[in-house]
């Protein structure tokens, strides 16, 4: 089968592995355009880019997905992997075979832009991928493929997104096996869900909130967008920690406590700080940042 990917992010590259591998023709690899990033807003490829250079898969980045338009035709199916672009209704018909979704949750659970994260946040247990046909849709087209896993209670969004970009290589291979057998996608059920970005607002941390719904935002929002709060008047993130038992303190209060920096919780509950970036430094350890923070009595986040 002649087959080209659209793909942005890292999370792609192990299903991009595997299709160089196995018998198909992994013929084209459809990205972003290169874009300004970081502090001196140099033009910077996407992660699929600079694999594709590295294993000499032809490459291309348009600027619109009118630019597909005479070249999609030419292959037996188009897979998308966090492309990051609406792709039109009438493009998706153009492959013989369509364009197939690899989405990183069980749908109709966790449809839109943001499933893994919004699963970390709800405290979710069990994940997992699913392969779709495209259509006009938000993530609502028929299922190929699913494949499930259980969340580990320590991985944060970008831990669970790891696992899950591998389960996706299985979820793939079955789709087109599916496909070359002329199965036809079945219709998705059950109640769908909705994952909506998250904002740099939303990612601030609330310490009124019990502990256990302030560490799932701690994992979920890192390291994307960041779980942050405020010290010393200057943004300060937390990117790591656990419940411990209860410490007295007001919400937001931080203190260390042998070797462990706490801060208080709503509800009487209270977790332990473990990774932090504090404002123009790098991640640490909390337990370090706290020596040179010297804390005061009534030290507080917020």
């Amino acid at each position: 089968m002649r087959i080209a990917v659209a793909a942005t992010p890292n999370v792609a590259i192990p299903t991009l592995e595997w299709l160089l591998a196995s018998e198909h023709q992994l013929d084209l690899i459809i990205t972003q355009p290169d874009r300004p990033s970081g502090r001196g807003q140099k033009s910077s490829e996407s992660p699929v880019s600079m694999w594709a250079r590295a294993k000499n898969v032809e490459l291309f980045k348009p600027k619109s997905p009118l630019e597909l338009s005479p070249i999609v035709p030419n292959f037996d199916l188009v897979i998308t992997i966090g492309y990051g672009v609406i792709l039109p209704e009438n493009l998706l018909r153009l492959p013989s075979h369509g364009f197939l979704n690899l989405h990183f949750s069980l749908l109709p659970a966790y449809r839109g832009a943001a499933p893994v994260q919004r699963a970390i946040e709800n405290g979710e247990l069990e994940s997992g991928v699913t392969v779709f046909k495209l259509d006009k849709g938000l993530d609502t087209g028929p299922i190929y493929s699913q494949a499930k896993l259980a969340v580990e209670p320590t991985w944060r969004s970008f831990e669970l997104l790891q696992e899950l970009a591998k389960l996706g290589v299985v979820a793939i291979a079955d789709a087109i096996e599916k496909i070359d057998l002329n199965f036809e996608p079945l219709a998705q059920m059950g109640s769908p869900s909705y994952a909506p970005k998250i904002s740099k607002i939303e990612a601030k941390i609330d310490f009124d909130l019990p502990a256990t719904t302030v560490l799932h935002r701690i994992k979920a929002f890192t390291y994307e967008p960041g779980a942050w709060t405020m010290f010393n008047k200057d943004p300060f993130k937390i990117s790591d920690a656990r419940e411990v038992d209860y410490v007295q303190g007001n919400p937001g209060e931080v203190s260390v406590v042998g070797q462990k920096v706490i801060v208080a919780c709503g509800n009487s509950t209270c977790l332990e700080i473990l990774k932090v970036t504090p404002s123009g430094k790098r991640e640490m350890d909390a337990i370090d940042w706290s020596r040179g923070a010297r804390l005061d009595q009534g030290a507080s986040f917020g």
